[in-house]
């Protein structure tokens, strides 16, 4: 019997907390193998979009987020374990009582601090080659950074919500889908459209805060900006995932919904 999207939801929930259980050094490491796979999106887009930015052409933007849309190829087919994707996973698999609260944030925290790790010494690999460290290089990363660490609070954590409700949808919808080529087209485009729109992914911002830390920055771009930030960022992913994405599918799918589905087949 083929599994449905939501029933595929609570298969992996579970597969990432079998996983958690048996190492949590693994976990660990799977998660920061996800932030990585992010790392590669955030060089390749801004080196692109670079290019159009020192011509201040309109285009900066869309060409950034199209290529951008190559992180999410590796994590679906990658692997890795992402914070933004668990607030759904788990909360859907808590609400039908798979899991309890006390694992789900356990298994949050663990995620987050993996993607922390994994952005930090990505960083660090894209400062040792030395790639970024021209200025006619990362004028766009570094002007899209410093916009990040002073736009207001409750924005960025609006702008967090709806980013992660878009980005659990580009995991969610293609589960629906039998090719890999389909797949991967929906996907990239649920990306492009959050990259353009100029909403905030915690792990993303992470990831291209740790680059810009460590290249030659303004003053205007500091450690306590990348905590101004991620705090309504990172709150704003989790309403997006938990309360928009897993708790709303819950409640309208719930009639349908038996004690079978969502186990493994």
């Amino acid at each position: 019997m083929e599994m449905t999207p939501l029933a595929e939801v609570e298969r992996l929930a579970l597969k990432k907390y079998k996983i958690f259980k048996q190492s949590w050094i693994r976990y660990l490491s799977r998660s920061a193998l996800a932030s990585m796979f992010i790392g590669f999106g955030v060089i390749v887009a801004f080196r692109t979009g670079n290019f159009f930015y020192i011509e201040h052409s309109p285009f900066t933007y869309p060409m950034a987020a199209i290529t951008f849309g190559a992180a999410i190829i590796l994590i679906a087919y990658g692997g890795g374990d992402l914070f933004t994707g668990n607030t759904f996973y788990y909360t859907y698999a808590a609400l039908r009582k798979k899991l309890s609260w006390g694992q789900v944030a356990k298994l949050w925290g663990s995620s987050y601090l993996g993607n922390v790790l994994g952005a930090a010494v990505f960083a660090l690999l894209i400062f040792l080659t030395g790639l970024f460290r021209d200025p006619n290089v990362h004028g766009f990363l570094l002007s899209v950074v410093e916009k990040k660490m002073h736009a207001p609070w409750d924005e960025l954590f609006f702008r967090a919500v709806l980013c992660n409700w878009l980005v659990c949808l580009a995991f969610f919808i293609p589960m629906s889908m039998k090719a890999d080529g389909a797949k991967m087209f929906a996907m990239m485009l649920f990306v492009f459209c959050f990259f353009i729109s100029g909403y905030e992914h915690s792990i993303a911002n992470m990831c291209t805060f740790a680059i810009a830390l460590v290249l030659d920055h303004p003053s205007s771009i500091s450690f306590d900006g990348v905590i101004y930030n991620l705090i309504p960022v990172t709150l704003g992913n989790l309403i997006g995932g938990s309360i928009f994405m897993a708790t709303m599918y819950y409640y309208v799918n719930k009639p349908f919904l038996n004690e079978e589905e969502g186990e493994p087949h």
